[in-house]
């Protein structure tokens, strides 16, 4: 009889299981074992019954790693499935992350209602957006838009928009594709236009330092593009200490063994804004986005950051 060789522990979204199921899948595929080998373990988050408050003033990203996190300390589960850019970019002591999976579409999907575009939308139209990054990148293009806070998962999100709750949203791609719901996307974002949060569109894996078994199992699922990407992407955030607190964007892309980095950090009133940008070889991922973040922080100067607090 099959015993389960690896417990999963996931949020309990349909999205959170989707990216859980995936990267069984991938396991599955890569070792030649069969599903009963694991074992899928929905865990609830703070962060998930939180819903009547932004997340920037509850806490932080946090707030939806810190029971999966608890559990894999514990040993209750043996890896944690996470959205790459819900991770905070310190982990607690004795955990890492040990796998990135492919990554998928980072642009943003809009969904109007009372347009099809973004730009479109009729003046004062209202906006829902749980993040501070889109907020803000809304009202740099759209100063006259009002801008809400639209908490909720996917369906949520989307049973409020039919609602008339507000005239449009956004969502990313990676996450609709996910769920077989990217039809709805009325415009898709460009890049140059509308950068995406670091690590959008990823999933990674976090283990226990240490337990060299679940990472040799993890290592053949590794994608290592989106490693090194994400090293980059989550080497930016540190340096600028990046929280829900901060509307930050940050994007790396590899071509063979090259990176390419351009980062933006953004006043949550969209009004004043600073890029930066780095590339270099792969190897030096994590060292092009600190470099980067580093770069910003001294251009924005200190009176930037003194609103975020």
């Amino acid at each position: 009889m099959q015993t389960t060789v690896l417990k999963i522990g996931t949020r309990g979204s349909a999205l959170a299981l989707a990216q859980a199921t995936e990267t069984r899948a991938r396991l599955m595929e890569a070792h030649g074992l069969p599903e009963e080998a694991f074992a899928i373990v929905p865990i609830a988050t703070t962060g998930d019954r939180i819903q009547d408050r932004p997340l920037s003033e509850a806490g932080g990203k946090g707030l939806f790693t810190k029971e999966l996190e608890e559990a894999l300390l514990d040993g209750r589960v043996d890896i944690a499935v996470h959205s790459s850019k819900d991770m905070p970019t310190v982990l607690p002591d004795g955990l890492h992350l040990s796998a990135f999976l492919p990554r998928e579409d980072v642009r943003d999907g809009f969904i109007g209602r009372a347009a099809s575009r973004l730009l479109d939308l009729p003046k004062g139209s209202t906006v829902g957006s749980s993040s501070l990054r889109r907020q803000a990148l809304i009202r740099r293009l759209r100063p006259d838009l009002q801008v809400v806070t639209f908490r909720g998962n996917v369906q949520t999100r989307l049973r409020k928009l039919d609602e008339g709750v507000v005239a449009g949203t956004l969502l990313a791609n990676a996450g609709l594709r996910r769920l077989s719901l990217d039809h709805v996307i009325t415009e898709l974002l460009p890049i140059d236009l509308f950068p995406p949060a670091p690590g959008q569109g990823a999933i990674c894996v976090e283990s226990r330092i240490g337990d060299a078994a679940t990472d040799g199992l993890l290592d053949a699922i590794n994608h290592r593009p989106t490693s090194q990407a994400l090293a980059c992407e989550r080497a930016f955030l540190a340096a600028l200490d990046g929280s829900c607190r901060t509307p930050i964007a940050g994007h790396a892309t590899i071509d063979s063994d090259r990176l390419a980095f351009k980062g933006l950090i953004l006043t949550p009133d969209g009004r004043e804004a600073h890029e930066a940008s780095g590339e270099g070889s792969a190897s030096d991922a994590a060292a092009i986005g600190r470099q980067a973040g580093e770069a910003v922080r001294a251009r924005a100067g200190a009176s930037f950051f003194d609103g975020w607090s």
